[in-house]
């Protein structure tokens, strides 16, 4: 049974390619159904996100059923096979198993180390198990999986380190106030970047967040995202005053916004309450000059990506541990993956036992005499008990040779020697 991911993601396809491929709950539940009418594919597993599509599956035959899959895959997007081809990868076995484990541990994501693709891993594999689409092998590798990213997380610093600027503003205000729980916040602008931040600002539980902007209908939509107020500009200046702690600039005015003279005479209504400034916009929006200004603070954008690219090497370090754990996790889950190879050999063994201990007490009833409830019970748990120290030793043995090269030879030598093809086996 061979276990394999076929897929494509942000480095194999551009994203109006994983548009087309992207599986909505209509397109899981085709896959699903062509799942179950597919005998050659025994598991599966399906995880679609904006940066990745893969399917995963267990089977007999890979060819065969990597053939179906695809063809399915090209039927869905719309996309010709020869198109489409150049852009998936195949991946077999534990190649498959280290690229899970990567994934969820954010080792293959666009941003190194990013926390989301574990949530993402776990609703995919709930839909997948609601569908009854997988089994031994694929909930067993998905249970690894969560584990495998939970140990990244625990044992490595990889999604310590703000890697955008957005939140890099966000931390850099953290290492100013030490807490932001406190603090009132002013944010001019209302574009993408002033969204992201304020959702950062907003999972740190400031105190109040006021929106500026040119156009006040766009401030009044983000304020009220946020539960924050919509401001004019002309009251930036009033802000300033009335003891506003941290203030993120980020709009598209060709001017500064904020000028040295505007922060100055505030100083005094603040009784030097400290003031930060972070400036994410370019050109800028805040004069350099305010950071001469005392207890004033301004970070502008090339702080930040400098703070960004630390991080980025941190996080490019602590990859290295969190690919030691992937590869110490590979190789567990490759020796219990070989172990299922000796279990029906285990259950034959076993169940020969089993009929000789049950034939052998039928054959004994007779010369044991009139026995008590009691005592026949005794006989049988002696009899069992003797059974099975008896088959410690060959289980012991073959689970130690299951990761072994030759185990399909220890297999046959284990079942002629037991005689366990043999259909009569229970009476001999």
């Amino acid at each position: 049974m061979n276990i394999v991911n076929i897929g494509i993601n942000h480095k194999t396809a551009p994203v109006e390619i994983r548009e087309q491929i992207a599986i909505d709950t209509e397109r899981a539940s085709r896959i699903f159904a062509f799942f179950k009418k597919t005998s050659s594919i025994r598991e599966l597993f399906l995880l679609s996100t904006c940066n990745r599509v893969e399917i995963v599956f267990t089977t007999d035959s890979t060819e065969l059923s990597r053939n179906a899959v695809v063809s399915l895959m090209c039927e869905m997007g719309k996309i010709p096979e020869p198109d489409l081809l150049p852009l998936t990868y195949t991946l077999q076995d534990m190649d498959a198993v280290r690229h899970i484990f990567r994934v969820a541990s954010g080792l293959d994501s666009l941003v190194v180390g990013e926390p989301q693709i574990l949530g993402q891993i776990k609703q995919a594999y709930l839909v997948s198990v609601q569908h009854r689409a997988t089994g031994v092998i694929l909930n067993r590798l998905l249970h690894r999986t969560f584990h495998v990213a939970k140990r990244v997380r625990s044992e490595t610093g990889i999604s310590e380190s703000a890697v955008s600027i957005s939140y890099a503003a966000v931390q850099l205000a953290k290492k100013i106030f030490h807490t932001l729980e406190d603090k009132s916040i002013l944010l001019i602008g209302a574009g993408e970047m002033a969204e992201l931040t304020a959702r950062h600002l907003m999972a740190n539980g400031i105190k109040s967040l006021s929106v500026a902007n040119r156009t006040f209908d766009r401030a009044l939509d983000i304020a009220r995202q946020f539960g924050g107020d919509a401001i004019s500009m002309e009251e930036i200046g009033y802000q300033l005053e009335s003891g506003v702690d941290i203030v993120i600039s980020s709009t598209a005015s060709p001017g500064y916004i904020i000028t040295a003279d505007k922060v100055r005479p505030c100083l005094r209504k603040r009784r030097n309450r400290p003031l930060f400034l972070i400036d994410i916009a370019v050109p800028r929006d805040i004069d350099p000059e305010v950071n001469n200004i005392s207890n004033v603070y301004v970070y502008d954008i090339d702080d930040l990506k400098g703070v960004v690219q630390f991080n980025m090497a941190q996080r490019q370090k602590e990859a290295l541990k969190a690919e030691r754990i992937v590869s110490e996790e590979t190789i567990r889950f490759e020796k219990w993956l070989k172990t299922l190879d000796i279990v029906p050999t285990l259950v034959s063994l076993k169940q020969k036992a089993e009929d000789i201990v049950r034939t052998e007490l039928k054959r004994s009833r007779h010369a044991l005499g009139n026995l008590t409830p009691e005592q026949q019970a005794s006989v049988e748990t002696l009899v069992r008990s003797v059974t099975e120290k008896i088959l410690n030793d060959p289980f012991l043995f073959l689970k130690r040779q299951s990761i072994r090269s030759d185990i399909t030879t220890c297999l046959d030598f284990t079942r002629k020697l037991f005689n366990l093809d043999n259909e009569d086996n229970g009476e001999t």
